[in-house]
C-alpha cells in the first residue's frame, strides 16, 4: 500500500464530544431520478441501496447548512464557552465560492470569531482528515476545543442524466465538537494515497463530476479494508474488540463488501445510505448521528471512523464513545 503509516505502539486517546446535523428540506426519491434516466425506479436502489437522498434548492448555500449543522452541535454542548473553542475545520469539496473558504463564514456566524477557521479538501475522506488535523491541535494544545465539520451539496456537480453518478450522491453536513473533557475519546489514524486513480473520481473546473464505478469500487474496497484494521492496530487494538466500523456511506455494496472482508456482522457496520446517499464529506458524522439515534452507538462503544475518496485518498481512526 502507498503513504500509509503503520506503527504498532499504543497511540494515547484524544477526546471529543457532540454531534449536530442539517439537511436540506428537499427530498429527491429514486422515481424522480429514475424518470430521467429511463429506467425502473428500483434500478438505483438495487445497485446502491440507496432509496432517497437530499438536494438543496437554488440559492441555498453550503455555509447556511454547515453553519446549521455546527450551531446543532455547539447546543448539545452548551457547557462549553464560546471562547474556549479555538479551531473550525469545514471539510468540503463545494464550497459556495472559491475565496473565502466556507470556515471563516461559519465561524463568524456561529460567534467564534477568535477561532482558527479553513477549510480541508480531501474530498470524502474530507472528515476523517479533518479529525486528524483537529486531533493534533488539542494534543499540541494549541486548541481548547475544535469544531469539526463536514459538509457538501453534490448536487452542485451532478450531471443527472448520468447514470454512473445521478443517483449516488446527495447533500448534508454534520460537524462534532471535540475537546476537553467531553466524550467521545480519538485515537489515532491511518491514511493513504494513490495518484494512479485520480482520474477515476473527478469534477473539472466549472465542469460536472465523472466516475469510474467499478475502478474505484474495487479500490475503495481494497483500501478501506487495508485501513480499518491499521488505524486500530495503531490505537493498540485487534479488529475483534472494535465494536462498530463507521464506513464513508458511498454505495451499500461497498459496505457490504467492507465488512465481508474483515468478516464483520452486518451489525458492527453503519448503514444509513438508504436515505441520505453519499453526501461525501458529511457521510461520517451523519453515520454517527445515525448510529446513535437508532442505539448501535452508545456510551462505552469502540469504533473505527474510515472513508476512502478523489485522489485517491484514504483514511481510518479509532474513536472511544463515551457521549456527550
Amino acid at each position: 500500500m502507498l503513504c500509509m503509516a503503520l506503527s504498532g505502539s499504543e497511540v494515547p486517546l484524544r477526546t471529543a464530544a457532540a454531534i449536530g446535523i442539517a439537511l436540506p428540506d428537499n427530498i429527491v426519491a429514486n422515481a424522480e431520478i429514475a424518470e430521467r434516466l429511463g429506467v425502473d425506479d428500483t434500478w438505483i436502489e438495487t445497485r446502491t441501496g440507496i432509496r432517497e437522498r437530499r438536494h438543496a434548492l437554488p440559492g441555498e448555500r453550503l455555509t447556511d447548512l454547515a453553519i446549521r449543522a455546527g450551531q446543532d452541535a455547539l447546543d448539545r454542548a452548551p457547557e462549553i464557552p464560546l471562547e474556549e473553542i479555538d479551531l473550525v475545520l469545514v471539510a468540503t469539496t463545494t464550497a459556495d465560492e472559491v475565496m473565502p473558504n466556507a470556515a471563516p463564514l461559519v465561524a463568524d456566524a456561529l460567534g467564534l470569531h477568535h477561532a482558527q477557521a479553513f477549510d480541508v479538501g480531501a474530498a470524502c475522506t474530507g472528515f476523517v482528515a479533518a479529525l486528524s488535523l483537529a486531533a493534533g491541535m488539542l494534543d499540541s494544545g494549541r486548541a481548547r476545543h475544535a469544531l469539526v465539520i463536514g459538509a457538501d451539496l453534490m448536487s452542485r456537480v451532478l450531471d443527472l442524466d448520468d447514470r454512473r453518478t445521478a443517483g449516488l450522491f446527495g447533500d448534508g453536513a454534520g460537524a462534532l465538537l471535540m475537546g476537553g473533557s467531553l466524550g467521545p475519546r480519538f485515537g489515532d489514524f491511518a491514511f493513504g494515497v494513490d495518484a494512479a486513480g485520480a482520474g477515476h473520481i473527478c469534477v473539472p473546473r466549472g465542469g460536472n463530476m465523472a466516475m469510474a464505478g467499478q475502478e474505484t469500487f474495487r479500490a475503495a474496497v481494497k483500501r478501506l479494508t487495508e485501513a480499518i484494521p491499521a488505524a486500530a492496530m495503531r490505537a493498540g487494538y485487534t479488529l475483534d474488540e472494535i465494536d462498530l466500523v463507521v464506513v464513508h456511506q458511498a454505495n451499500r455494496r461497498i459496505l457490504r463488501s467492507v465488512g465481508e472482508r474483515l468478516d464483520l456482522d452486518a451489525d458492527r457496520v453503519v448503514d444509513c445510505i438508504e436515505l441520505f446517499g453519499n453526501t461525501s464529506a458529511a457521510t461520517i458524522p451523519l453515520a454517527l448521528w445515525a448510529a446513535e439515534r437508532d442505539g448501535q452507538l452508545v456510551p462505552g462503544s469502540r469504533i473505527v471512523v474510515a472513508a476512502f475518496g478523489a485522489g485517491f485518498q484514504w483514511g481510518a481512526g479509532v474513536v472511544e464513545w463515551t457521549g456527550a
